[in-house]
């Protein structure tokens, strides 16, 4: 009998080793999937376990994980079938095929075809769980990352490196916050970032339900530095409601 998703685990605190990632582990068998939990929470991830394929759907819609482990034969729905349905609403999610030996190379082809990243062959260690894991992240930080210098609309020039500010002639400085916000916005830009993402991974809070103004103030002084028309940001964008995208 499947047992029901776990609870998703708190943020874990800044002095411990991180990666600073959301799995979700979509696989029915429940040992297996609560054993791949284990291993990659022990590597420094996060991940909540589902073991059917209509609610894998239902946790998708709800949060942006950054890579799913995937099941192909799930009850509720399949794990090509839910695959199909999570690129309807996100294109940016890693997914990673859990497949059985012998369980046919069709089946790989046909889930890659649908927009799978990899797949991996089970039984597996937890070492090479990590270590596919693992890589798949590194691959995705290097396509990611912010070139050392930016060039923004309007003539202004972001140089990271330095934490430079370039404009009308003048040098600005940037904190190191700010930075870290402009990185963390372009390695995300494909999705909205909300204020609980960055109070969690820039400013490594334990929690994000705290009273504090931090994100904004800091998100005004950098527009400030970027945009042209601070009042009317075309670079850090306002997504109301929601949070903050990169301009693309």
């Amino acid at each position: 009998m499947p047992q029901p998703a776990s609870q998703p685990t708190s943020r874990p605190d800044v002095t411990t080793p991180t990666l600073s990632h959301d799995l979700l582990i979509v696989e029915d068998e429940v040992d297996l999937a609560l054993g791949f939990r284990d291993a990659l929470a022990h590597a420094g991830f996060r991940a909540d376990v589902v073991h059917d394929g209509r609610k894998a759907v239902e946790l998708l819609k709800q949060k942006p994980y950054d890579l799913v482990l995937l099941d192909l034969m799930l009850p509720g729905m399949n794990g090509i079938d839910v695959l199909k349905e999570l690129r309807k609403f996100r294109s940016d999610t890693c997914v990673l095929i859990l497949t059985a030996l012998g369980g046919g190379e069709d089946a790989v082809i046909r889930a890659i075809e649908a927009g799978a990243d990899d797949y991996l062959s089970k039984p597996c260690s937890p070492r090479e769980l990590v270590a596919r894991v693992e890589a798949r992240f590194r691959r995705r930080a290097l396509d990611s990352a912010p070139p050392p210098r930016l060039e923004l609309p309007g003539g202004v020039s972001v140089d990271l490196a330095r934490l430079e500010v370039h404009r009308d002639g003048k040098t600005l400085a940037l904190t190191p916050r700010e930075g870290d916000i402009i990185e963390y916005l372009i390695r995300h830009r494909t999705r909205v970032v909300t204020r609980d993402d960055l109070l969690l991974d820039v400013w490594h809070y334990k929690s994000a339900n705290v009273e504090t103004r931090t994100v904004d103030i800091h998100i005004v002084g950098l527009r400030r530095k970027i945009e042209v028309k601070p009042d009317e940001p075309a670079v850090v964008q306002t997504v109301r409601g929601k949070g903050y995208r990169w301009y693309s």
